[in-house]
C-alpha cells in the first residue's frame, strides 16, 4: 500500500521517540506572531520591568524614516484606499507601461508602490534596507515575491493535472475519496478570493527544484545580515500537490476515526488533549470491526509505544501511523455513512512515489542550509485540503531540527475551528519528545475561498462562524506573560505596513520582523496588486497609519527637521 512506502520515506526525517519529559510543560503562543517554545524548562531569572510601548508616538514610530519616505508612504496608502483606482489598477499599469516605456515605468514603480512594499530586485540590492531596519531593532522574514503570471484557465488546468492521480485520471479512484480532498475544477485557480497569500502551481519537478534554489538564495541572503533571520516557504512550491491532498485525507480520516471511538466511549465534544480512549475498550472495538486480529492489536498498544496509563490520547493515536509500528499494513477505517471498511490511501504509481520523495528531500535540503547559516524557516499555511499534510510534514522536520533551538516554525490559522486543538497538540508533543516548538499564529488568508468551496462541494465549513469567534481563538492562546527578555514570542508585519507598530516594538526590545519581499519589478507586479487590494480591505488600520504619518510630517515642518537623517 502507498502509505507503507510513504512512512519509510519519512523515516530519515523522524528521530526515535524520546521518553516523556519531566520538564515543566510549555506554554501556548499568543497571536502576536511567530513564537518558539522549548520542550525543556529552565529556572526563572529575575527580569527587568516590561518596557512601555507607545503606539501613538509618531516621532518615535518614524524615527527610522526619511521625510521623503514618509511622503511616499502617505501617497501610496492614500492611493490604496481609493476604490475607483483599485478597480482599474491592472488597466492603469498596462497603459502606464505602454506610454512610459519599460525603463521609465520601472523608475515610477520604484518611486511609488514597488519602493514602498518591496525591498529590491535581488539579494544584493536588499542588503542596505535589511541592515537599516536591523539598526532600529527590526529583523527580516525574506520572501522572493516573484509570481507566475497565469491566466485563470492555465491555473485551473495545472491544478487539475497536478492534484489528480494516475488512477483517478483512468477513472478508478475519484469517487472513493472524500469530496473535500478531491480536485474540483470550479476551484482550480487557487488565487480566486485570496489577496494576502502567494500561490504556486505545479508544473514539473524541474520547476520545484528551481523554487528550492530560490529559497536557498533567500536563506543565504538572510544569513548575511543577521544570525536570527527568517525566511518563509510554501510546500506547494516544493512538490506535486496531489501528495499533500491524499496525505491530508489519510490524516483527517485517522483523526476522525479516533473521535468516532471517543464518542462510543462517551467522550464526544471534549478538547483534543482531554480525550483519552480506554485501551481495553478500544482493542475490543477494533477487533469487532475486523481490522486486525486481537493478537496484532495487542502489539500496537504496548508500554513501549503508549506508556502505562491504560489510555490512548490523540498524540498516541497519531503515532500509530508510523513505520515504527505494525499498523501500517492495516490502513483501513470504517466509512461513517456506510459502515464499510475503506483503505486510507489510494495507490501511488512509481513516478508519484518518486515525486513525493523528492518533496521530502527538498524540505531536508532547505532545513540543513538554514541550520548551517543560522536562519529559521517558517512553513506557511495553505488551504485546509492541503494543511493536515503540511502540518504533519513540518512537525517531522521540527522533530529533527528543533532539538536544541527552534529552527522550523509551523503556521496555525486561527480562523479555523480546530486551531486551538492543533496548537495544544503540537505544544504537548514537543514537551513529550523534548524538542522546541515553533509556531506562527495568523488569522488566515483563505476565508472567502474556503467558505465558498465548502458550500459548493458540500462539506462542513472549517472556518469559525464569526469574527468574534476567531478573536476568541486568539485569546485562548494568549495565556502567556510576554517579556522582551524571553525572546519566545516574535511580532511580524508586512514591509510598508504598520511601521507605527513594528518600530516602537523593536526599539522597546521586543523581537519584531518585517515580511520582506523582493524581486524584479515586472515579476512582482502580481504581489503589488494583492498588497494594494489587501490594504483597501484594512481601511481602519490604514487610516490610523496615515494620521500618524501626517503628524510626523507636520512636526518636522514646524521644527525645521524636514531634511533630518535617521538616527
Amino acid at each position: 500500500m502507498a502509505l507503507r512506502r510513504l512512512l519509510p520515506a519519512l523515516r530519515p526525517y523522524i528521530p526515535r521517540f524520546a521518553p516523556l519529559s519531566t520538564a515543566p510543560a510549555v506554554r501556548e503562543q499568543p497571536a502576536a506572531g511567530p513564537g518558539a517554545l522549548p520542550g525543556r524548562g529552565s529556572a526563572k531569572a529575575v527580569r527587568p520591568p516590561v518596557p512601555a510601548v507607545d503606539f501613538g508616538n509618531a516621532q518615535e514610530a518614524y524615527r527610522s524614516r526619511r521625510t521623503w519616505e514618509l511622503a511616499r508612504s502617505l501617497l501610496v496608502l492614500r492611493l490604496c484606499a481609493w476604490p475607483a483606482l483599485l478597480a482599474r489598477h491592472e488597466q492603469l499599469l498596462y497603459v502606464s507601461r505602454k506610454l512610459l516605456g519599460q525603463r521609465l515605468f520601472n523608475k515610477l514603480m520604484k518611486m511609488t508602490f514597488y519602493g514602498h512594499f518591496v525591498a529590491g530586485e535581488d539579494q544584493e540590492s536588499i542588503q542596505p534596507l535589511l541592515r537599516h531596519n536591523r539598526a532600529f531593532g527590526v529583523g527580516a522574514i525574506l520572501d522572493y515575491g516573484v509570481e507566475e503570471d497565469l491566466s485563470p484557465e492555465e491555473a485551473e488546468h495545472k491544478e487539475m493535472e497536478s492534484c489528480t492521480s494516475a488512477v483517478e485520471r483512468d477513472g478508478g479512484g475519484t469517487n472513493k475519496r472524500d469530496k473535500q480532498y478531491q480536485a474540483h475544477r470550479a476551484f482550480g485557480d487557487r488565487r480566486n478570493g485570496v489577496i494576502s497569500a502567494r500561490t504556486y502551481f505545479y508544473a514539473n519537478e524541474a520547476k520545484c527544484d528551481s523554487h528550492m534554489e530560490t529559497f536557498l538564495r533567500c536563506i543565504e541572503a538572510s544569513g548575511r545580515v543577521s544570525d536570527d533571520g527568517f525566511i518563509a516557504i510554501k510546500l506547494t512550491a516544493l512538490g506535486r500537490p496531489q501528495f499533500l491532498l491524499q496525505f491530508s485525507e489519510v490524516l483527517t480520516k485517522w483523526r476522525r476515526f479516533f473521535h468516532q471511538m471517543a464518542a462510543e466511549q462517551g467522550q464526544a465534544g471534549l478538547a483534543a488533549m482531554d480525550t483519552k480512549l480506554e485501551v481495553a475498550a478500544l482493542q475490543e472495538s477494533v477487533a469487532k470491526m475486523g481490522i486486525a486480529s486481537r493478537a496484532e492489536i495487542e502489539d500496537w498498544f504496548t508500554a513501549e509505544t503508549l506508556g502505562v496509563s491504560g489510555t490512548v490520547d490523540l498524540l498516541d493515536w497519531g503515532s500509530l501511523i508510523d513505520s515504527r509500528t505494525k499498523l501500517s499494513k492495516h490502513l483501513v477505517v470504517p466509512n461513517a455513512q456506510t459502515g464499510q471498511l475503506e483503505p486510507l490511501l489510494s495507490r501511488f504509481t512509481e513516478e508519484e512515489e518518486l515525486q513525493m520523495t523528492r518533496m521530502l528531500q527538498r524540505m531536508d535540503v532547505l532545513a540543513k542550509k538554514a541550520r548551517e547559516v543560522g536562519v529559521r524557516l517558517m512553513v506557511d499555511a495553505e488551504q485546509t485540503y492541503f494543511q493536515p499534510a503540511i502540518s504533519r510534514l513540518t512537525l517531522e522536520m521540527q522533530r529533527k531540527f528543533n532539538v536544541e533551538k527552534p529552527l522550523i516554525f509551523n503556521t496555525y490559522q486561527c480562523y479555523l475551528k480546530d486551531a486551538y486543538d492543533n496548537v495544544t497538540l503540537g505544544v504537548e508533543l514537543a514537551r513529550r519528545e523534548c524538542w522546541c516548538f515553533g509556531a506562527k499564529l495568523v488569522r488566515g488568508a483563505y476565508l472567502a475561498q474556503e467558505r465558498a468551496r465548502a458550500a459548493e462541494i458540500g462539506y462542513e465549513d472549517p472556518i469559525n462562524p464569526t469574527y468574534e469567534a476567531t478573536n476568541a481563538m486568539y485569546h485562548r492562546m494568549e495565556e502567556l506573560h510576554l517579556h522582551p527578555a524571553d525572546h519566545q514570542v516574535y511580532f511580524g508585519q508586512l514591509l510598508g505596513m504598520c511601521d507605527q507598530i513594528s518600530f516602537p516594538l523593536g526599539q522597546a526590545g521586543y523581537p519584531v520582523y518585517k515580511y520582506v519581499p523582493y524581486g524584479p519589478v515586472m515579476e512582482v507586479l502580481p504581489y503589488l496588486s494583492r498588497r494594494a487590494l489587501e490594504n483597501s480591505s484594512l481601511m481602519k488600520g490604514a487610516r490610523r497609519e496615515r494620521q500618524l504619518l501626517w503628524l510626523e510630517l507636520l512636526r518636522r515642518l514646524r521644527t525645521g527637521n524636514l531634511f533630518r537623517r535617521p538616527a
